[in-house]
């Protein structure tokens, strides 16, 4: 059947590719699958429910709900009646689920559990016109989804030929969710998408994504961002199984209890694996220990299409024999890919997996892109290390004389609700979108990100830094878990450094460094004469105007909920310019020309 709208693939499913474990999750210990054709029945049930609720085609619903199969139920359900679904992060502030539930018009709010209650029952009461409140864990004093699920059922018989109808009436083109983008500074735009947006990305996809039909997905990236929410319609496209992780803590054991095929996956999410895998290499010994970090060296030096010749691959066949199948077996044994996505992958992560036999599939795109734009593709000549691949079949790119990429093609949004002057801002009168990410474009139509173009600064000096260049460099440093660079309109370049504590403490106890608490730590000499040699070690690699000529160390992890990073754990630099001001002043020798005497309290 021909695949327009979000819900044909349900339908889709129920025809051609019915299996008992369409939809999966881990809940008290056991998992709990649900079939093809329960899936369509609880989707089927929610529309019913709603429509009997008085919703409309346009009426807008809020969900705050964690990685689930409810989470398909309620997302297919909207989509069939023409109910926007707006999904909203866990982690955001008061504020800004006011200004969301408010800017959306939302009518209904629905939330997984008592957590997600507390965090927006405020922001509820405020906003006013949300009229119902729904709960799918137990939640006291809430009314709970399944009400919904149980009106539809005692109304399906009267409402199933206007469903029918409803559904007919849905056009590609019809608005299908908004997606407020996290952004890393101002108010959150609500981003439009259409059925077409979602389903021609996923055409553009389908053909790359190297998983059979009868396939397992892990998923534990949060739906309610765009990446996670195409993959998940894709390998549902595809047939495969989506099996829901407990949590980000649980993914290695749930890795090994369902050996998927594959799962997507931010870059940092890969940085931690890798980083567990080499830590695990250190606690060997002798010859052990040795092999180990034979095989990483040699992975790291792979090359695509054999191009390292017959002896490098004769020793990456021992090497897979004696460590990287044990790589693999931790993933699960029969893991053939990890999408990549949100933000830049480090090069040598790509190289040594893909040594391992594992393949990264790095891809770019943005909530305004539905969002796929490129992506590597599994074999030598469509995937290049240090690129984020080709451009997708239905999608055009070209980039702009100061180096900016621009995108036109089906998954481009519709705009940003009722802002035409913001849509105006970012989609020209050629109807180019303006990505702000500066690229290059490459033989065989693949794209390479080189930076932000909001975020290159000037020195003094004349030159330009790209920063999320010179932070991906850093960032390969066990000791350093985030960083920050700046500089702009200063002689040089510095850093404001979030170590990896973890590895920090363990190094600490290694070296018989004693101290109180982290805000101790981070003064101890021998600390900063240890990151120092970090920052000597990588400096190098740069060009003289990127090297970091000061630093100052943190006492905090960066993370979504305490403000630093973005939801996508991209860093707010806005936020944390504010939050580390009186560091940054130091750095350039600002704290003791004002003559000033500062605290660091503000940490």
């Amino acid at each position: 059947m021909k695949i327009e709208r979000t819900f044909d693939i349900v339908d889709q499913l129920v025809e051609e590719l019915q299996r008992d474990d369409a939809l999966a999750v881990k809940r008290n210990g056991k998992w709990e699958k649900f079939s093809t054709l329960q899936y369509k029945e609880f989707a089927d049930n929610f529309s019913y429910g709603l429509l009997a609720s008085g919703f409309k085609k346009g009426d807008k619903i809020v969900s705050i709900v964690n990685n689930r199969p409810e989470w398909n139920f309620m997302d297919v359900g909207m989509a069939q009646i023409g109910v926007v679904h707006v999904p909203v992060y866990a982690n955001l502030s008061q504020v800004e689920y006011e200004h969301i539930l408010t800017h959306s018009d939302a009518k209904m709010v629905i939330v997984s559990s008592e957590d997600f209650y507390q965090k927006i029952k405020l922001a509820v009461e405020n906003a006013g016109q949300v009229k119902l409140f729904y709960s799918m864990d137990t939640v006291e004093g809430l009314s709970n989804w399944t009400e919904i699920l149980e009106l539809g059922k005692k109304n399906a018989s009267k409402l199933k030929d206007e469903l029918l109808k409803i559904k007919a009436s849905i056009k590609a083109d019809d608005l299908m969710s908004i997606i407020y983008t996290s952004g890393t500074t101002g108010v959150p735009k609500g981003v439009m998408l259409s059925h077409r947006n979602f389903v021609s990305n996923v055409d553009g996809s389908i053909d790359i994504l190297p998983v059979p039909a009868e396939g397992k997905f892990l998923s534990f990236l949060p739906l309610c961002h765009v990446f996670e929410r195409m993959v998940n319609y894709l390998v549902q496209r595809r047939g495969c199984a989506v099996y829901y992780a407990e949590s980000i803590e649980t993914i290695g054991d749930n890795l090994r209890e369902i050996s998927p095929e594959g799962f997507a996956a931010v870059p940092r999410v890969i940085e931690k694996l890798y980083d567990k895998l080499i830590l695990k290499g250190k606690e060997l010994t002798g010859i052990k220990k040795g092999l180990f970090f034979w095989a990483v060296n040699l992975g790291l030096k792979y090359e695509l299409n054999k191009a390292n010749g017959w002896w490098y691959e004769t020793q990456r066949s021992i090497a897979d024999k004696l460590i990287f199948s044990k790589w693999r077996a931790a993933l699960g044994g029969n893991i053939v890919v990890i999408v990549s996505g949100g933000a830049a992958l480090q090069e040598r992560l790509a190289r040594v997996f893909y040594a391992a036999g594992i393949t990264i599939q790095e891809g770019y795109g943005l909530t305004e892109t539905s969002p796929v734009i490129a992506v590597n593709h599994k074999y030598y000549p469509n995937m290049k290390f240090g690129t984020v691949g080709p451009v997708l079949k239905n999608v055009e790119v070209k980039i702009a004389k100061d180096g900016e990429i621009l995108m036109k093609g089906p998954s481009l949004m519709l705009g940003y609700y009722k802002s035409e002057e913001k849509t105006a801002e970012v989609i020209d009168k050629d109807g180019w979108f303006h990505t702000g990410d500066i690229g290059e474009l490459h033989e065989h139509n693949i794209l390479k990100i080189t930076d932000r173009k909001k975020e290159i600064f000037k020195l003094s000096t004349g030159k330009y830094v790209a920063p999320q260049v010179v932070e991906n460099k850093f960032k390969e440093s066990s000791f350093i878990e985030q960083i920050m660079v700046v500089g702009e309109k200063e002689k040089y370049a510095a850093a404001i450094i979030s170590p990896a504590f973890h590895f920090l403490h363990s190094w600490c106890a290694i070296h018989k460094v004693t101290f109180q608490d982290n805000r101790d730590l981070i003064q101890k000499q021998v600390v900063i004469d240890r990151f120092q040699e970090e920052v000597d070690k990588i400096n190098p690699v740069l060009g003289r105007h990127e090297q970091i000529k000061k630093f100052e160390l943190v006492c905090q992890e960066w993370t979504p909920e305490s403000g630093e990073l973005s939801p996508t754990l991209k860093v707010k630099r806005r936020f944390l310019k504010e939050k580390y001001q009186i560091k940054l002043d130091r750095l350039y020798g600002y704290t003791e020309e004002s003559g000033l005497v500062l605290s660091d309290d503000y940490e």
